[in-house]
């Protein structure tokens, strides 16, 4: 019963309409869009730009569609976001959720 469950859950958010990301394809689109401000490897390259290496997805999508739909306005980004297609979106959150990040902590 609970591997039907699964199955069925799988259908459902396949089919309601949510991009299939390819990092590969977002790694590339954010060499032309986000690098000069966050990096290709998602570390900022200007202080008022945040970090976005090892973002949540589905934070990142959320951002870029509220940018690009005007319900988030950013002097930039606004302009950045308003062509990207929900696969573009979903790509470059893809690239940029999959980078992995460390810290070190200071010694006391």
């Amino acid at each position: 019963m609970v591997r039907n469950a699964s199955i069925t859950v799988l259908v459902l958010v396949s089919s309601a309409g949510v991009a299939l990301a390819d990092p590969a394809a977002g790694k590339d689109m954010a060499r032309q869009k986000c690098q000069n401000c966050h990096g290709i490897d998602g570390i900022a390259k200007i202080s008022i730009a945040p970090h976005l290496a090892g973002e949540n997805r589905v934070y990142l999508e959320n951002q870029l569609k509220a940018f690009r739909s005007g319900k988030r306005v950013n002097e930039m980004m606004s302009i950045v976001a308003k062509d990207l297609s929900d696969e573009n979106i979903a790509d470059l959150s893809g690239w940029y959720s999959s980078i992995t990040i460390t810290a070190t902590m200071p010694d006391e």
